[in-house]
């Protein structure tokens, strides 16, 4: 079943609960940094399992100890329930450390 596409309110309802992530047109994106190329590789292992778990799965580049993610459920065109999931267990792993 497609996720349904957020309302404005419940993009900027969602947006509050979630730690520096920030609004695009229809995305939303942070960016992380780390002490070396493997920190940031482990982060985004981990990512990656929570991703699967979800059947979500993230933009993102890697620049040695640098990753940019950005979140968008493409086949509703625009944000849903799933990117605001992933982003909640993403900010969970750098809240507790890696």
């Amino acid at each position: 079943m497609r996720p349904k596409l957020y309302t404005p309110d419940q993009v900027q309802s969602n947006l509050k609960l979630l730690v520096k992530w920030t609004l695009n047109d229809d995305s939303i994106s942070k960016y992380f940094e780390f002490i070396n190329f493997i920190e940031a590789f482990g982060f985004m292992t981990k990512v990656g399992l929570e991703a699967e778990k979800l059947d979500h799965h993230p933009e993102w580049k890697n620049v040695y100890n640098k990753v940019w993610i950005q979140l968008s459920t493409h086949d509703a065109g625009g944000l849903t329930e799933l990117d605001f999931k992933l982003a909640q267990q993403i900010d969970k792993l750098t809240e507790h450390g890696l």
